[in-house]
């Protein structure tokens, strides 16, 4: 009777050990962050992170696995909108009320320059970016205004130019003032998101999105 809540106690440990490697990789970087300082920021032993990774890479590893089931929940709340604007901006705001937003961002931002020195790093970073284009990819090849797509841009190539726009207001956070609110970052995310809507997809001859 007891082996289920040893289960979930053992996945409650595991996300606060990656909860607070997010903390210390944002604001130290991979190369400088320690086990040790994993360990501080967690409020647990070194060795109790030790009993659920084998090192800081293993970290990592389990850090981006965890960020594809979350790439994964958030694509399919965006399948069951009703409309493919609907869907992108769910897309682009999955993590604007999140409690430290910036936090997330300078992680990433710091996850791209590991993976241009770590071979290992890069291929996980790969492996999160493709799951991502190819459900963006396949949002927008299931959507009517794939037809309209301007300049007859495939949707690969659609969800390519929507994938830069959004790592690129991600990286952009990181310079954001910290006093901006949970509503100013969710509201400038989704005038971006109607701008690049209206671009990629708006027929000229239409009205602009109100």
């Amino acid at each position: 009777m007891s082996q289920p809540q040893m289960d979930a106690t053992s996945l409650d440990r595991r996300s606060q050990i990656l909860d607070a490697a997010l903390v210390c990789f944002a604001k130290r970087g991979f190369h400088q962050t320690s086990m040790h300082d994993i360990s501080a920021e967690a409020g647990i032993s070194v060795g109790l992170i030790y009993r659920y990774f084998e090192n800081k890479e293993a970290v990592i590893s389990a850090m981006a696995n965890r960020h594809k089931k979350e790439i994964s929940e958030v694509l399919e709340r965006a399948r069951r909108a009703p409309t493919l604007l609907e869907s992108l901006e769910i897309l682009f705001t999955a993590h604007c009320c999140e409690n430290e937003p910036r936090v997330i961002s300078a992680f990433v931002v710091d996850l791209y320059a590991e993976a241009s020195r770590n071979p290992r790093v890069a291929d996980l970073v790969r492996d999160v970016l493709q799951t991502a284009m190819d459900g963006v990819t396949d949002l927008i090849a299931r959507s009517p205004e794939a037809e309209s797509a301007t300049y007859g841009l495939k949707p690969y190539e659609l969800a390519e130019l929507i994938f830069a726009v959004s790592r690129g207001m991600l990286m952009r956070d990181v310079l954001q003032p910290q006093e901006m609110t949970a509503a100013e970052r969710r509201a400038r995310q989704l005038e971006v998101t109607r701008r690049l809507w209206s671009l990629l997809f708006k027929q000229e001859s239409e009205p602009a999105y109100a």
